[in-house]
């Protein structure tokens, strides 16, 4: 079967609602058993988890904080207990994403913000990357966003974050590389989810209309790319951003 993840173990980081739902159920539909991750929200994560096991997916609920040296040991510690080594790691975890004039921003903010994505996916790779390179394969997919290449403003702070996500992912590649392990990014476009619910129509609509594509983007859209990404079908693409947002970015 092609892109099969069959007797693969993937982790998606802060995959209980949103595209990382998305990405975690189609991983697990080709086979992978995947822990669903939360951080807070334990009501919302019982859901999901329900919603994994409804689509036959092998998996286990795991609290913990990816921006924390702690909650990766835990994730890793309680996935391998419970469903083997990882094999597939998608960094998807994300806080809040205000967009504020400079003036408006605070450092600690930009830390938040380095700390899921710049932070995060080293402490991911730290942990993970000593037991790829003894079995001479693994797959990293980040999520990043279209908003670095488009040079969004007023969002400096996410779209640094992001920047240095994308920088770190291609430096990633070429020195994993020799063990057969690929690191690659998805840069989705605006893809409505929950917590989209309540933008401004108005401001939905100037995007929309932007779109080449003429349609918005669906989590799905996402899934498909990282399962791509992670399966065998892609062992020489790494490195690579693969933009999923209709055409907003031909370039």
């Amino acid at each position: 079967m092609p892109f099969s993840l069959q007797g693969r173990v993937a982790i998606v980081t802060g995959n209980s609602t949103g595209l990382g739902q998305a990405i975690g159920l189609t991983l697990g539909q080709a086979g992978a058993r995947v822990p669903v991750n939360y951080q807070n929200n334990a009501a919302r994560a019982q859901r999901a988890l329900a919603a994994y096991q409804q689509a036959g997916v092998e998996t286990a609920l795991i609290q913990a904080d990816v921006t924390t040296a702690d909650g990766v040991a835990r994730l890793f510690d309680e996935t391998e207990r419970l469903l083997g080594p990882v094999d597939i790691v998608v960094a998807n975890a994300t806080c809040e994403q205000p967009q504020r004039p400079i003036e408006e921003y605070d450092w600690e903010f930009y830390q938040r913000m380095l700390d899921f994505f710049v932070k995060s996916p080293f402490l991911l790779a730290q942990r993970s990357v000593p037991a790829m390179k003894q079995r001479r394969w693994g797959r990293f997919v980040n999520i990043v966003s279209e908003v670095y290449h488009r040079s969004v403003s007023p969002f400096s702070a996410y779209v640094a974050a992001k920047g240095g996500q994308i920088g770190w992912s291609r430096s990633m590649a070429r020195e994993l590389a020799p063990w057969g392990i690929t690191v690659n990014m998805v840069a989705p476009g605006w893809i409505p989810v929950e917590r989209h619910a309540n933008d401004p129509p108005e401001v939905k609509d100037e995007y929309l209309a932007q779109i080449p594509a003429g349609r918005w983007g669906v989590p799905q859209d996402v899934a498909d790319a990282v399962l791509y990404l992670v399966s065998e079908e892609a062992s020489f693409v790494t490195g690579q951003t693969l933009c999923v947002n209709g055409g907003m970015t031909p370039w």
